[in-house]
């Protein structure tokens, strides 16, 4: 599978972030679009080119590379670039990709890049069961959300905003396309151009006007609107 990789490197030395750009010459598919040496920038950065892939240093001045990804709301992928090893098991904790040591061993990192690309092909292919997890960046905080206990989708944008039988709720970065292509079918539908929900949630549906209807998710005041279109199509899939 072919991908572009839009790629940012994060480290305040920049004798290190060379010898990643000259390392990362053997790979076409990753595109490097933006450096940075310490962690405002790189929320500048980040939040300006939206990349796809981090290489992250860990120690930096001031803020870790921890404290970068507790301040900005980033689903990409993340391979942790580091001169040390004790932070490996948080580094993993936070859904990292990889884990590298400086200095880099090529090898090392054609694995590290041959995994990006099995993990892209893994995504896309694979639907998610109901019981699967999503490690999730949800506003800017990092948790594990179960697939069956979101309740609804919503459109942000070019964003998504879930609600969660747990009380959780925020923005993603997910598309609404990403989402209805790998949510369980039997378990979720769209009910409006903006809107997917979980079956299971729903407590009632009434009818409002132009033969539209509104959706009453449980413990959620708030109702959804669904559109004559979905209606239909959720009456003839329900049988």
């Amino acid at each position: 599978m072919s991908k572009i990789w839009r790629t940012c490197l994060i480290d305040d030395e920049r004798l290190a972030r060379q010898d990643m750009k000259s390392l990362l010459k053997e790979h076409p598919m990753i595109k490097i679009i933006g450096e940075a040496d310490n962690v405002n920038s790189a929320v500048s950065l980040i939040e300006k080119e939206r990349p796809d892939l981090l290489f992250l240093d860990i120690q930096m001045p001031g803020e870790t590379g921890f404290d970068l990804l507790n301040r900005i709301s980033y689903s990409g992928r993340i391979i942790f670039v580091t001169a040390y090893d004790e932070y490996a098991i948080r580094a993993f904790d936070m859904n990292a990709l990889d884990y590298l040591l400086k200095p880099v061993n090529p090898e090392r990192l054609s694995q590290s890049i041959e995994r990006l690309n099995h993990r892209l092909s893994e995504n896309i292919e694979r639907k998610l069961a109901p019981e699967d997890r999503l490690f999730l960046m949800i506003d800017r905080s990092m948790c594990f959300i179960r697939i069956e206990e979101i309740t609804s989708i919503t459109a942000s944008g070019d964003y998504t905003t879930i609600k969660t039988s747990k009380d959780v709720s925020g923005l993603t970065n997910k598309s609404m396309k990403e989402w209805e292509h790998r949510l369980p079918g039997n378990l979720f539908a769209r009910i409006h151009r903006s809107t997917i929900v979980n079956l299971d949630a729903i407590a009632r549906i009434e009818e409002w006007f132009h033969n539209s209807y509104h959706v009453y998710i449980k413990d959620d005041p708030a109702p959804l609107v669904m559109s004559r279109r979905f209606a239909a199509k959720l009456k003839q899939r329900l049988g």
